[in-house]
């Protein structure tokens, strides 16, 4: 029932959202005749429903889903103006914020503007002030100049008159003095006659005194004979100043007496003599020991303590010398290293002679004990081993790809970026039986010291190159660390499935290249292959085995192992982890360990599978759990029976580590203080680094050192394994540091100190991402490179002056257009004479903004006013250009 109510027709086909015409002509068929206004009773109502029921039913259905959308457009628009409405309000804010910004800087503008004017009318008041003094000072010199000339004619004329009377009474008197001259000249004659008598009576008398001399002289000289100590004392008088006494006595018949020596003052001036003589020899003697201390310390100065195998870092740090220069003086030599590479000590000898040092061998503790408790070999014990394969090639030439193909693995997908980071040792065995272990070097140009690892610990070096790429700079350097380690090489070309695939080539720039395929008479075998289409895989291995059976590889299984790591990492739940490459003996759960500076006792043993073991053998890669701490890749593995021997060493090792490191980084010297103000201040980006693995983390180091250049520099403070903590934090916040991160992340407490000391953590899992950012960053410290763009340029012509303005030019622009407010200079005979800015610019009396070429404009340049006719001003613009790393070097 629709209601207990009466019900019309009208209000049930309102209800029902049918039509009434609908009802009517139902109930006419059915013989009833209706209007809109009739009343059904229950009968013909329920004959209505029952007949309507399904157009209801359907009308409610499309009520409720227009409903619904109607609901839902509703709350659509809402939710539009809603975002609209904050979209508004933020711009209205930020609207807000720039206009308050505006107004600032206008005011700030302004209120400069109001401390220059103020400025300039301040200065302009001193120089009035200074012009007044300056006439004043002027016209008091003038009036003074003025009464000394009247006072100097006055004297003149006074000085005239004395003249006059002084002749004419010179001219009474001269007649006077005539007479008396001649009377005075006659006196003088006879003066002269009888002083010329007096003078040859003076000189005989001096001769004849003479002659007395020297008859007494010779006969006291027969009476007194010096003696040889007083001739000596003579000597000693005349050098050493001594005083002698000489009596002024006579004897009674008047002759004078021999000298007379003071013995006492005699045998003061020897005892002073011998004291200068002791005093002159102890100096002698202090000054020879001294140089010979001098010469001792030159000489420790120039020998340096090492150790065999440090990096190329370290020794330039005990070289005192940037890295780069060490690098280079290799290159000069033949040598290609790299940063992080480790140096034998041959290498170090020669690197050190080039710069006048001496090394001298530190040598690792127990070296020498440790080689002595090698056993020998016996010959009957050798048994054949597994090769070990290295697959080395350039960056995205399907390396992993043709390993995926041989372990039936997918490895390559799992690749960030779709590259190898690390390497990866496998261990494989063919359809014969045979085994052959595998280690995937990545091809990225940053990881070249991975592939000079990878190199060194293999037998086989097998060169992937792409049929569709050819040689590239990765694959030069795989032939370099292939022919350095002296291992025979198996080229692999891939991809020859592709369209664009040319072998022919490969082989021909492999030839460029000194590497002769056997198709080219040469001794290196090639083999075409696609990974992606399993062809030819077969016949790779096929040529791994047969190279293998030429090598005679052999090893022996008895004795403790020894073997060598090939990548390390920290573990979040196993702690210190390595994977190491066994080359002799049998490694076994529970034995005890030296590996570095590091001692261990294997817990476990897990394969390239993932499986747990309990012994491997020459040629098998194992991940090792059990060390103290994280081995560094290169380091070799040696078992040992005794544990306590094996933690002695350990510990002995670390301390003559921490040894070498204090030395390596001691304090800055004076030289080198002043080598860096010589050389000029370097701007330093300085990293932390953090990573999963120790050979990513010394590719990172490498490929970022290499960016550095003269003006800006990668400066690695710290690097490390392991998740970045919250002392790497507090150690980047002290050397304003940025810390990366690749393929690890922050505790949370790490986090929470970066955001409060505001240090920046990246992190990373695709090594050219890294080093992308990290460039970017250090061509953000470069200075800009500043041009100046010329506007216009325009000649005076006419120089008006015009009273409390100044001087103002009337030019003529001949080049571009003048811009009122830019930078000016002023050219005189095209020599520069004044910089500034366009104050004021007008055509006719009008102020513009600009004026374009051919038209004539008045300037006024505030702060100049000794315009020339012929003056050229030149109107300019100064932009700055950002500077890349290229344009550094």
């Amino acid at each position: 029932m629709i209601s207990e109510k009466p019900t019309r027709i009208y209000q049930l086909a309102k209800k029902l959202n049918i039509s009434h015409l609908d009802i009517i002509t139902f109930l006419s068929k059915n013989g009833i005749d209706a209007t809109i206004n009739t009343v059904l009773d229950e009968a013909r109502l329920d004959l209505v429903l029952s007949h309507f029921a399904e157009d209801v039913k359907k009308s409610q259905n499309e009520y409720q889903i227009k409903s619904a959308q109607k609901k839902a457009e509703e709350e659509e628009r809402l939710k539009a103006e809603a975002q609209k409405k904050a979209e508004d309000e933020a711009r209205l804010k930020a609207e807000h914020e720039r206009l308050r910004e505006l107004k600032e800087t206008k005011e700030k503008e302004k209120k400069e503007e109001d401390l220059e004017k103020i400025e300039i009318e301040r200065q302009k008041e001193e120089e009035r002030k200074a012009k007044e003094i300056e006439k004043k000072i002027l016209k008091e010199k003038e009036e003074r100049l003025k009464a000394e000339a009247e006072a100097k004619k006055e004297l003149e004329k006074e000085q005239q008159k004395t003249a006059e009377k002084i002749s004419s009474e010179q001219e009474e008197v001269s007649s006077t003095q005539k007479t008396e001259t001649e009377k005075k000249e006659s006196a003088k004659k006879k003066k002269k006659h009888k002083k010329r008598e007096d003078v040859l009576t003076e000189e005989d008398e001096y001769d004849k005194k003479l002659e007395d001399l020297k008859r007494r002289h010779k006969s006291a000289t027969k009476r007194y004979q010096v003696t040889g100590f007083e001739s000596r004392l003579d000597e000693l008088k005349k050098k050493r100043n001594f005083s002698v006494v000489e009596p002024e006595t006579r004897n009674n018949k008047g002759r004078k007496k021999g000298r007379k020596v003071d013995q006492n003052e005699v045998d003061k001036s020897i005892k002073t003599t011998l004291a200068a003589l002791d005093e002159r020899k102890t100096r002698r003697k202090h000054k020879h020991v001294q140089s010979v201390s001098e010469s001792n310390i030159e000489e420790e100065k120039n020998v340096i303590e090492v150790t065999e195998f440090i990096r190329v870092q370290e020794l330039a740090n005990h070289l005192d010398v940037p890295s780069n220069e060490i690098i280079a003086k290799a290159m000069e030599l033949g040598l290609m290293l790299t940063i992080n590479q480790r140096l034998d000590w041959d290498t170090i000898e020669i690197l050190c002679s080039e710069f006048d040092i001496e090394a001298k061998k530190l040598e690792e503790y127990t070296e020498e004990i440790l080689k002595e408790t090698e056993e020998e070999i016996d010959e009957k014990d050798l048994e054949e081993r597994a090769p070990v394969v290295t697959v080395m090639g350039h960056v995205d030439h399907g390396k992993t790809s043709i390993l995926d193909v041989i372990r039936h693995s997918r490895i390559a997908e799992k690749e960030s970026g779709g590259i190898t980071q690390h390497i990866g040792a496998y261990s494989v065995t063919t359809s014969n039986g045979k085994r052959i272990t595998f280690l995937d070097t990545p091809g990225h140009e940053a990881f070249t010291a991975m592939r000079a690892r990878g190199a060194q610990v293999t037998d086989i070096v097998v060169l992937v190159v792409a049929a569709d790429d050819g040689v590239m700079p990765q694959t030069i350097e795989a032939i370099s660390h292939a022919k350095a380690a002296g291992v025979p090489i198996i080229v692999a070309i891939n991809k020859i499935d592709k369209p664009e695939a040319d072998p022919e080539r490969v082989i021909r720039e492999l030839a460029e290249h000194n590497v002769l395929v056997e198709e080219w008479g040469g001794k290196v075998q090639c083999v075409k292959v696609s990974a992606k289409q399993n062809l030819n895989i077969d016949k790779l291995l096929e040529a791994i085995l047969l190279e293998a059976e030429v090598l005679e590889l052999k090893s022996t299984k008895k004795g403790l192992a020894r073997g060598i790591v090939i990548e390390s990492r920290l573990d979040k739940g196993l702690g210190p982890v390595a994977t190491v490459l066994i080359q002799r003996g049998t490694l076994r759960v529970g034995n005890p360990f030296l590996c570095g500076r590091f001692s261990g006792k294997v817990r476990a043993m897990i394969n390239d599978q993932g499986i747990r073991i309990k012994e491997a053998y020459p040629s098998d890669p194992v991940q090792i759990q059990g060390f103290d701490d994280v081995p560094q890749a290169g380091d070799h593995f040696i078992c040992m029976e005794d544990e306590r021997e094996v933690k002695r060493i350990a510990a002995e090792r670390q301390r003559i580590y921490r040894e070498q490191e204090f030395r390596a980084y001691s304090l800055q010297t004076l030289d080198e203080i002043g080598r860096q103000i010589k050389d000029g201040r370097t701007k330093e980006l300085a990293l932390i680094i953090k990573g999963d693995a120790d050979g990513s983390i010394e590719a990172l180091a490498d490929a970022f050192m290499k960016l550095s250049t003269k003006e800006v520099a990668v400066k690695v403070i710290h690097k490390g394994i392991g998740m970045i903590n919250e002392t790497d934090v507090n150690l980047a916040a002290a050397s304003r540091a940025v810390i990366i991160g690749f393929y690890v992340n922050a505790t949370p407490k790490a986090l929470e100190t970066a955001k409060e000391l505001n240090v920046e953590i990246r992190n990373y899992t695709i090594i050219y991402d890294a080093v992308d950012d990290v460039k970017a960053a250090l061509e953000g410290l470069l200075e800009p490179h500043k041009t100046r763009d010329v506007l216009g340029k325009a000649e005076v012509r006419q120089i008006i002056k015009i009273s409390k303005i100044g001087t103002i030019a009337g030019s003529f622009v001949v080049l571009g257009k003048m811009v009122r407010n830019t930078q000016i200079r002023i050219l005189r005979n095209n020599e520069e004479i004044y910089q500034g800015y366009l104050t004021s610019l007008k055509r006719f009396k009008d102020d513009v903004k600009e004026v374009q070429e051919g038209y004539e404009c008045g300037i006024y340049i505030e702060g100049f006013e000794n315009f020339k006719v012929g003056d050229i001003i030149e109107s300019y613009v100064e932009k700055s250009v950002k500077r890349t790393l290229e344009d550094a070097k």
